[in-house]
C-alpha cells in the first residue's frame, strides 16, 4: 500500500463508511478494509491517517479502533493471518508514542491500548526504546503540566507492567523485571512525588485534580505490579516515602472531587483501593518490613471503611479494605482486634451494614439470575461485601473464636427478632441471618458435612428455615425463599430425612416459581439430596423415596426448563439427569421424558450456548435409555423413532459440539432389540 495523498483520502472514506446507518455502503467499506489489511504497510498507513488532525476527529477515532484490532490480529498472527513485516513494525514503534501523547483523550486512549499491545510482544527485549522514550516525555509532561499526557504514559507503562501480576518467578521474566525496575523505579517514586505536590497546590480545582488523582492511582497500580514478584531493593530503601504518600492517600480528602457527585467519589475510592491492594500485598509478602506502618494503616483503613460500609455504591473500596484487615486478622498481629469494644465495632459497623441486602442485590437477583448464581451459591462472591464480611469474621474467629460466637449468635437472634416485629417490611433482616449462618459455616474435608457454631442447625431450620419452605406462594419474598433453599442445600447431612421427606414436597412446589433464582436453587437442593450419602457409602434417598412425587418433580422441572430465560437452565437439567439415575423408570414416567429431552435437544441445536446444560442434557437421555429400556425392551421401537430424527438432524447441520453425545447415544440405541 502506497503511503501518499491518495492512499489516505481512500482509507478515510472508507472509515466514514463503516460509519453509515445505511447497511450496503458499511459492509462494502468493512470488506474494503478486511481486503486492505492484507497489503504491506497497511497498519502504518492507517496510523497516518490516525495522526492526521485535517481529518474528522469521528474518522479517526474509528481509523484508532480498526489500528488496535489490527495489530491484535497482526503483530504476532495465528495460522492463515498475513502477518505485519519487520520495516512497517519498526515504522509503527517509532511514530505511535508520538501519537499517543498528542491525541484527543477518545483517541488517546485506543492508541495506547494499541501500544500495549505491541509492547506485551515485544517489550521489553525487541523494542529496548519504548521505556526511556516513555520516561522522558513523561518527564517533559509533568513540568508543562500536560495532565492528559502524563496519565496516557502512565497507563501505558500499567498495561506493560501487568504482566509481572500474572506470571511465576522465572529467569527471563526477573530479567524483564529487573530492566523496568532499572529505568522506571525511580522515575516512578519522582513522579508520585511531584503529583503530590501539584495535588496540594491544584485544591480547588476540579478538573485539575481529577487529572491527578487518576494519576496517583496509575502510579500504584504500577506499584503494585513492579512489586508483586518480590520486594526490589530499591522500594525497599524507600518504603518509608511510598509508605507516608499511602498514608495520605487515606486519610486526606478531596472535596472539591468528592463532593461532585457519585463520580467523584468513585475516583477517589478508586486510588484509596489501589493503596488497600498494595498495602495489603505488603502485609501478605513482606510483614516484618511493614510491621512499623501496621497500625497507622488500619487506623486510616478502619475510618474509611466505617464511611464507605455505609454508602451503597463504595463497593471496590469497602472490598479491598476489608481484605486488607481481614490479612491483618490472621496474622501474628491479631491483637490489634481483641478489644471487646473493637470487636463489637466490626461486627455492628462493618459486618452487618455490608451483610445486609442492597438494592445493588436485589437488581442483580432479579435481572441476572445466572450472575447472582455464581456469586452466591457457587462461591465465586469473594469480592463481594457480603462475602468478604464474614471473611473478616472468620479472619478474627480463627483466634477469638468464643468471643466472635457469641457476638454474632446474638446478631442472628436480634435480626430474626427485627423481623418477627415486621416481617413484610424486615424481611432482609432474616436474609441477613440466614446469609450469616451459611456464610460462616465450616466445610468439612473431603465430603459434603457442614457445621456451625453459631446457631442449632435443626432447631433453626425448624424455626426459620420450614416457615420459607412451606410458604404457599411460590413467589412470594423470592429472596427469602431462595435463603432458605440454599441453607436446606447447605446443611442436608444434618437435616434428619424423616424431616427432609417431609419438606421434598415442598421443595418440588418451587420448582414451579416464575422466579429464575428461585427454581434454581430448588432443582439444585433437589440434585445434592440425592447426593447425600451415610458413612460415606449408602446412599439416604432411594427411587422409593421419590417414587410418590416422582410425576410431578419431573413435570415439574420440564416445566421450569419452559421459565423465561431458563430455557438452558443448566441447574434444572442437573437435576433432570440426576432424578432419572436414581428413579424407578416406568413406562408411564418414561414416555414423556424422551419426547420432553428430544424437544430439548432440537432447542438447544438451533444454537448451543450452555456447555453444563448440554452435557447434562445428553446424560439424561442416555440414562433414561439405558434405565427405561433395559428394564422394558418394548419401549426401544418408541424411543427410537422419537430420538434418532433429532440425533439425524445435529448430524445434518453440522452441531460440532454434539457429535460425540450423538454418535454414542446412536450406537446405544442400535444395541437396543
Amino acid at each position: 500500500m502506497e503511503l501518499n495523498a491518495q492512499t489516505l483520502l481512500s482509507l478515510s472514506q472508507c472509515f466514514l463508511d463503516t460509519l453509515s446507518p445505511q447497511p450496503e455502503p458499511r459492509r462494502l467499506a468493512e470488506k474494503n478494509l478486511s481486503d486492505a489489511a492484507d497489503t504491506p504497510n497497511y497498519g502504518l498507513a492507517v496510523l497516518r491517517l490516525v495522526a492526521e488532525p485535517s481529518v474528522d476527529e469521528q474518522i479517526r477515532q474509528s481509523a484508532a479502533v480498526n489500528l488496535k484490532n489490527h495489530l491484535k490480529t497482526r503483530w504476532l498472527p495465528a495460522s492463515g493471518e498475513i502477518p505485519i513485516s519487520d520495516p512497517e513494525k519498526e515504522q509503527i514503534k517509532q511514530l505511535i508514542v508520538s501519537l499517543m501523547l498528542w491525541a484527543s483523550p477518545k483517541i488517546k486512549a485506543q492508541v495506547s491500548e494499541a501500544l500495549a499491545v505491541i509492547g506485551n510482544h515485544d517489550f521489553p527485549k525487541l523494542w529496548p526504546a519504548l521505556l526511556p522514550e516513555l520516561k522522558a516525555n513523561l518527564e517533559k509532561a509533568l513540568n508543562v503540566n500536560d495532565f492528559a499526557s502524563v496519565n496516557g504514559i502512565l497507563a501505558t507503562v500499567n498495561s506493560l507492567f501487568k504482566k509481572f501480576r500474572h506470571q511465576y518467578k522465572s529467569d527471563p521474566i526477573l530479567l524483564d523485571l529487573k530492566y523496568c525496575l532499572d529505568n522506571f523505579a525511580a522515575p516512578l517514586l519522582n513522579t508520585v512525588e511531584s503529583i503530590s505536590v501539584k495535588i496540594n497546590a491544584a485544591a480547588g480545582s476540579a478538573a485539575t485534580l481529577r487529572q491527578l488523582i487518576e494519576a496517583q492511582r496509575l502510579c500504584c497500580r504500577i506499584f503494585y505490579s513492579l512489586n508483586f514478584l518480590d520486594l526490589p531493593e530499591f522500594f525497599e530503601d524507600n518504603a518509608d516515602k511510598w509508605m507516608n504518600q499511602f498514608k495520605n492517600y487515606l486519610t486526606v480528602r478531596y472535596p472539591a472531587v468528592e463532593d461532585t457527585g457519585a463520580d467523584g467519589l468513585a475516583l477517589v475510592d478508586e486510588l484509596q483501593a489501589a493503596v488497600c491492594d498494595n498495602i495489603s500485598h505488603y502485609m501478605e509478602k513482606e510483614e516484618e518490613l511493614f510491621q512499623k506502618y501496621l497500625s497507622g494503616f488500619v487506623e486510616a483503613v478502619w475510618a474509611l471503611l466505617v464511611a464507605a460500609s455505609a454508602s451503597p455504591n463504595r463497593e471496590r473500596l469497602t472490598v479491598t479494605a476489608i481484605r486488607f484487615l481481614t490479612i491483618v486478622s490472621t496474622s501474628v498481629h491479631h491483637a490489634l482486634f481483641v478489644g471487646d469494644d473493637i470487636l463489637q465495632q466490626i461486627i455492628q459497623g462493618i459486618v452487618i451494614p455490608n451483610v445486609m441486602l442492597r438494592d445493588e442485590d436485589e437488581e442483580l437477583f432479579e435481572m441476572n439470575y445466572v450472575e447472582f448464581i455464581r456469586r452466591d451459591m457457587e462461591g465465586s462472591d469473594l469480592d463481594t461485601r457480603r462475602r468478604i464480611a464474614c471473611e473478616l469474621l472468620k479472619g478474627i474467629a480463627g483466634n477469638y473464636k468464643g468471643k466472635i460466637t457469641e457476638r454474632v449468635s446474638s446478631q442472628i437472634h436480634n435480626c430474626l427478632a427485627l423481623f418477627a416485629e415486621n416481617p413484610a417490611a424486615n424481611w432482609k433482616y432474616k436474609d441477613c441471618a440466614i446469609y450469616l449462618v451459611v456464610s460462616l459455616a465450616t466445610k468439612k474435608a473431603g465430603g459434603a458435612s457442614v457445621s456451625t457454631d453459631f446457631v442449632d442447625v435443626e432447631s433453626f431450620f425448624r424455626l426459620v428455615i420450614v416457615p420459607e419452605l412451606q410458604g404457599q406462594d411460590v413467589n412470594a419474598f423470592p429472596m427469602l425463599k431462595a435463603g432458605a433453599l440454599k441453607f436446606f442445600t447447605m446443611f442436608r447431612v444434618l437435616i434428619p430425612k424423616q424431616v427432609a421427606m417431609a419438606l421434598l414436597g415442598d421443595v418440588v412446589r418451587f420448582l414451579s416459581s416464575d422466579v429464575n433464582v428461585v427454581h434454581s436453587y430448588a432443582a439444585s437442593c433437589i440434585e445434592k439430596l440425592l447426593l447425600v450419602k451415610d458413612n460415606g457409602v449408602q446412599s439416604r434417598y432411594t427411587s422409593l423415596d421419590i417414587s410418590p412425587i416422582l410425576p410431578v418433580l419431573l413435570t415439574n422441572l420440564f416445566g421450569a426448563l419452559e421459565k423465561s430465560e431458563s430455557e438452558e437452565n443448566q441447574y434444572i437439567m442437573r437435576c433432570i439427569m440426576r432424578v432419572l439415575q436414581i428413579a424407578d423408570i416406568s413406562p408411564e414416567v418414561a414416555s414423556p421424558c424422551i419426547t420432553g429431552l428430544s424437544t430439548v435437544i432440537n432447542r438447544v441445536s438451533q444454537n448451543p450456548k450452555n456447555p453444563d446444560f448440554n452435557h447434562c442434557l445428553f446424560e439424561a437421555v442416555a440414562t433414561l435409555v439405558r434405565g427405561a429400556c433395559e428394564k422394558d425392551t418394548s419401549l426401544a421401537p418408541a424411543f427410537k423413532t422419537c430420538l434418532i430424527p433429532s440425533l439425524q438432524m445435529v448430524l445434518a447441520k453440522e452441531v460440532t459440539e454434539f457429535f460425540p453425545y450423538a454418535f454414542q447415544l446412536l450406537a446405544q440405541l442400535d444395541q437396543l432389540t
